[in-house]
């Protein structure tokens, strides 16, 4: 089933440079990019971004690491991209990620673990809204798609 998933690299990943071999490891497993941008989140949209968490002790560090530097949000589409996309990410904690994950391979902490991604298709489908209007999302088709005569 092809499904859209929202992915954000966070301040630790981009300070560390590491978001062109994120999107090298999705690309490598046949997923789509088909949204992009890059920005200092707002504490506003962090809260609505991280609201399931408000009632947590980690809440409000969540909220200031998130919004201390510069992201970047994607939306990946493929085939069950959303479980794709957590496998090849690892573990949320990166001293439990699996080698050769990216958190794992990357990763230094369970807040400094580089990418958020969505863990559902209602997950999704809400992050995604929050970050991208329907018209920012491209639409291309791809090598295996007939695309280039392949």
């Amino acid at each position: 089933m092809i499904e859209r998933t929202f992915v954000m690299v966070k301040p630790d990943g981009i300070g560390r440079r590491l978001l062109g071999e994120v999107v090298r490891r999705y690309e490598a497993k046949g997923l789509k990019l088909i949204g992009l941008k890059m920005q200092v989140i707002s504490t506003a949209l962090a809260e609505q971004h991280y609201a399931e968490h408000r009632q947590k002790a980690f809440y409000s560090d969540l909220v200031s690491f998130i919004t201390s530097g510069p992201s970047v949000q994607m939306v990946w589409e493929g085939p069950n991209a959303i479980a794709v996309i957590r496998q090849l990410n690892g573990a949320t904690d990166s001293q439990q990620a699996d080698r050769g994950t990216i958190r794992g391979d990357f990763g230094m902490t369970i807040r400094n673990n580089i990418v958020h991604a969505s863990d559902s298709t209602e997950t999704a489908r809400r992050e995604i809204g929050l970050f991208f209007d329907e018209t920012e999302l491209m639409r291309y088709p791809m090598p295996d798609d007939g695309w280039l005569g392949a």
